[in-house]
């Protein structure tokens, strides 16, 4: 579809005017909270709370990109502030929330997550937690911390896990929308990982993706993109950013609601079509991100994969799917 019916209009014009509309939108909706916390650290109880590294604007990480071209921080080990972050995200009284799916046999990894979650995940902050099951009855009783909660969703068995994959979206719709006044940021995780290090405030952002562990030193034109036309899920070659994984990403409510949202129709427009995208799900939010570009990239550290070796650009591994047996867990392979 033409974005300037009867008009030509260069790539470099219209990646400009791309570039400046990203910028107005980012710094109108950021300008007031920026104003806000200028004041707020002003009033710290103490400056044991802000005290910090000098930070250097001529030393930091030089073996990875930290910025996206559309100046969205990609973020990585050594190029936050842990204790910054979270003494301004606190002054905000910031309630976090986070959905997983554990349909069939995948309950058996839902112990390893919700433990490791309490270890690592926004520790210190107000977490809700939402399991989204059709075996409510294998939900294992995990201690949760002051201010974090668990709360059980049942949801239809499938006989295929494509099925399962395709309906997320829908089930993470409904819950945004009946939700919106009671969370600020929401993140939607997948069961078979677990967490090994820091998942903070550093991971903040208005649409919030992650960098797939698979694909993301690869170039383009190898990326899994859903490559047929009839496709809502449609990506053409010499198109797309970066591939991003299905198994983590989050943002506010708001905009998390829009994604959800939007794959949702696709996808069932897309099945009333008789068509589905190569991976489900991951194929369409691909598209989505394409499009609208996210504010915030999470680097490999945020969904490694334990089969995988580390490569040296990735210094911590903070949460990683776990290896399994496909063929053993899932209702078809």
């Amino acid at each position: 579809m033409a974005l300037f019916p009867g008009r030509t209009v260069t790539v470099t014009l219209l990646s400009a005017m791309v570039l400046l509309l990203l910028t107005y939108n980012y710094i109108t909706q950021n300008c007031r909270s920026h104003k806000q916390m200028k004041n707020e650290l002003s009033h710290l109880e103490s400056p044991d709370d802000l005290q910090y590294k000098q930070p250097s604007i001529t030393n930091g990480r030089t073996d990875v990109v930290s910025l996206s071209p559309w100046l969205a921080p990609v973020v990585w080990e050594g190029t936050f502030e842990p204790l910054l972050l979270d003494s301004v995200f606190k002054l905000q009284n910031i309630s976090m929330s986070a959905t997983v799916f554990a349909v069939g046999k995948y309950t058996m990894f839902l112990k390893d997550f919700l433990e490791t979650a309490e270890q690592h995940f926004f520790v210190g902050f107000s977490v809700h937690m939402y399991v989204f099951t059709d075996r409510p009855e294998d939900v294992p009783s995990v201690k949760m911390a002051p201010g974090r909660q668990l709360t059980v969703r049942a949801v239809p068995s499938s006989d295929r896990w494509q099925q399962i994959s395709a309906r997320r979206m829908e089930f993470i719709q409904t819950l945004v929308e009946e939700k919106l006044q009671e969370h600020d940021f929401i993140f939607c995780l997948d069961v078979d990982s677990k967490f090994h290090g820091r998942w903070g405030t550093e991971s903040l952002g208005g649409l919030v993706a992650v960098l797939h562990p698979g694909y993301y030193r690869d170039d383009r034109s190898k990326f899994p993109y859903e490559r047929r036309p009839e496709s809502r899920a449609y990506i053409g070659p010499g198109e797309g950013d970066f591939y991003y994984c299905g198994g983590a990403f989050g943002g506010t409510l708001r905009e998390v609601q829009r994604l959800a949202k939007t794959c949702r129709s696709n996808f069932e427009a897309d099945a009333e079509e008789k068509v589905e995208a190569a991976w489900q799900e991951e194929s369409h939010l691909n598209r989505y991100m394409w499009v609208n570009k996210p504010s915030k990239v999470l680097s490999p550290e945020y969904l490694w994969q334990d089969f995988k070796e580390k490569n040296p650009e990735i210094h911590i591994v903070r949460f990683s799917g776990v290896t399994k047996n496909y063929a053993a867990i899932r209702p078809n392979v």
